[in-house]
């Protein structure tokens, strides 16, 4: 009952602040920023992410299995098909799993593949009730038509979490390209079974770094150990929902912790983050865990927050339209209800500096045409939002 408890408090954001804790001293906060607010399309199911075409329509991931097309000038939405069945709770925020995270690739010009990461509906018989589920990433071919829709068309799936799981939460399966390579990362939640995002033999709790054809780089920290073994980047990960590069190729991760501990990590190659050893935040019952300054030998993030936010999606903004934001880290809150805004230095040490309110769950965020910011609502009705200064 407790953990029940204090996982709904940490959705609905019950347990936050406008103060994080830093794993490095914070820099003078500023003002809150009020960006200007333009409505794009409206009343999405259960929005999860959304990728820009070269036409500047956007794909939107839905969880019931939905993928939409929408038109930015007139906010219509039409509907691509061919997305494959999704494991889904319903409409609640407390579910996780469904559809996913969707990209394109960097070649998508030449080879119009788009990704799509989604939970599977596992094969194990159990009661009809019984969720069993995987996460998973697939890839196909992007067919438009003339009606504002279109097709995934030879849909396959590239890359599976090792085990099927009972229940529906921490699945993780962002998605990110490496630059204009064929290098892919995901991110792959711990599926709330703690042990293995230490276990070698696991994929669960892990960065994932693969070809864009599911293959496995020669160079990854592990390969020549093989099997599952050889696909993970990085261990020690509860539950990712936002990864990204910087202009200095740093990799860095945004993760939900447990009862406080939300995590912005540096990703290494090769490093463990220490999940469920050590973490600043303490299991749902209360049980404390080991801070991660007990535990060098382990990758200590560089900011963490104690209430927490709710992280849900990541960018490093690159743009120049918010001049002053360039660099920083743009963290979606659930909790929090807006952007987390987040200076990273130098010397790879980072700090909270501005929370920007919306008022609402935020599911993702992502830079679009001519540097505007765009996120996405949660839940039932939720809408895409243009943020320009």
């Amino acid at each position: 009952m407790m953990m029940q408890l204090s996982t709904a408090c940490a959705l609905l954001g019950l347990a936050t602040s406008v103060f994080a804790i830093p794993a490095t001293p914070v820099a003078p906060r500023h003002s809150p920023s009020s960006p200007q607010t333009s409505v794009i399309a409206v009343d999405f199911l259960q929005p999860w992410a959304f990728a820009f075409l070269p036409d500047n329509r956007i794909l939107v991931t839905e969880r019931n299995g939905s993928l939409r097309l929408v038109n930015p000038v007139t906010g219509a939405k039409g509907h691509i098909t061919g997305v494959p069945t999704v494991s889904w709770a319903g409409v609640t925020i407390f579910g996780q799993g469904g559809l996913g995270d969707v990209v394109l690739h960097p070649k998508y010009h030449q080879n119009k593949l788009v990704y799509i990461s989604y939970a599977e509906p596992g094969t194990n018989t159990l009661p009809p009730d019984a969720v069993v589920a995987r996460a998973v990433v697939a890839r196909g071919k992007l067919v438009l038509n003339n009606s504002g829709g279109g097709s995934l068309q030879n849909v396959q799936v590239i890359w599976r979490q090792s085990e099927e799981i009972l229940g529906d939460g921490h699945f993780g399966h962002r998605i990110l390209f490496h630059g204009r390579n064929d290098t892919l990362f995901i991110t792959s939640g711990d599926r709330q079974q703690f042990d293995p995002a230490q276990s070698p033999t696991s994929n669960l709790g892990k960065i994932i770094r693969l070809h864009d054809d599911g293959s496995v780089p020669s160079d990854n920290p592990f390969f020549s150990s093989g099997g599952v073994t050889a696909q993970i980047w990085a261990s020690g990960i509860r539950n990712p929902y936002g990864i990204d590069f910087d202009q200095q190729g740093r990799l860095w991760e945004i993760e939900m912790g447990p009862f406080g501990g939300d995590e912005f990590n540096l990703i290494q190659k090769g490093a463990n983050y220490g999940w469920p050893i050590v973490s600043n935040g303490d299991h749902y019952d209360g049980t404390p865990i080991p801070n991660h300054d007990t535990r060098p030998e382990f990758n200590a993030p560089k900011v963490w927050w104690a209430p927490v936010i709710s992280p849900a999606g990541l960018i490093i903004y690159k743009g120049k339209l918010f001049k002053h934001w360039k660099g920083n880290a743009l963290i979606a809150g659930l909790g929090a209800q807006g952007l987390v805004r987040v200076q990273i230095y130098g010397n790879n040490t980072a700090a909270e500096v501005e929370r920007i309110p919306l008022g609402q769950r935020i599911r993702g965020v992502r830079e679009g045409p001519g540097g505007a910011i765009y996120v996405i609502e949660d839940g039932p009705g939720g809408r895409l939002l243009k943020l320009t200064p």
